[in-house]
């Protein structure tokens, strides 16, 4: 949605980084549970609603060489290749694209790990939950996996000036469907750079082999 990439255009034109409300210098709780997933380094990991995440920075770091960053803006693409060191951007595609209407993600070949942090609880609207899901389920792979991070049922009710929808682990679960299976979630109390308190859910999922 064109207002959708504006927004964030805009956030992201005008914002320290570090001062962004979520985030995170070690995003530690994202790579444990990818480590979890005792993907080879070889594994492409499509990082959804990317930003200028410092998740990308941590998987060059740990070697992993098949890296996909997309995020709905451009301005943010633009920053976070600025924060990687000249080789390092070998091991990162930077697709710009609405995951929930994607134009070029779609094009990509089956991915081995879906990983999203803060992106679903922006979607309010049905069309725009149906459109990530479809998504999702064209690209991750049977057995491949899917973490999603979102605001949790105690969380805020709104962020960036957006509403956003709250979650718990069985909802995720109902929203992924049959399909995937839960293996692990856990809340987690994130503090934002102003200070303030966040609660979050946390879900790891499999795809099951049909």
């Amino acid at each position: 949605m064109i207002e959708n990439k504006v927004h964030w255009d805009n956030v992201y034109s005008k914002s320290e980084l570090s001062k962004l409300g979520w985030y995170e210098e070690n995003p530690k709780l994202s790579l444990d549970l990818i480590r979890n997933c005792n993907l080879p380094k070889n594994a492409a990991i499509l990082d959804v609603g990317s930003g200028t995440s410092t998740l990308i920075q941590n998987l060059i770091g740990e070697s992993y060489s098949n890296i996909i960053a997309t995020d709905i803006s451009e301005v943010a693409l633009d920053r976070a290749k600025n924060l990687l060191k000249p080789n390092e951007t070998e091991s990162v595609r930077w697709i710009v694209d609405d995951i929930t209407n994607p134009k070029n993600i779609n094009q990509l070949d089956s991915i081995d790990l879906w990983h999203d942090r803060t992106v679903l609880h922006f979607l309010i609207e049905e069309d725009q939950q149906r459109g990530y899901l479809e998504t999702l389920k064209k690209l991750v792979r049977k057995g491949g996996f899917v973490i999603i991070a979102v605001f949790s049922l105690e969380g805020a009710k709104k962020c960036s000036g957006l509403d956003v929808k709250n979650y718990d682990h069985n909802i995720i679960d109902e929203y992924l469907g049959e399909d995937f299976k839960l293996i692990k979630y856990f809340p987690y109390l994130y503090q934002m750079p102003s200070g303030d308190l966040r609660p979050y859910i946390y879900t790891l999922f499999q795809r099951i082999n049909k």
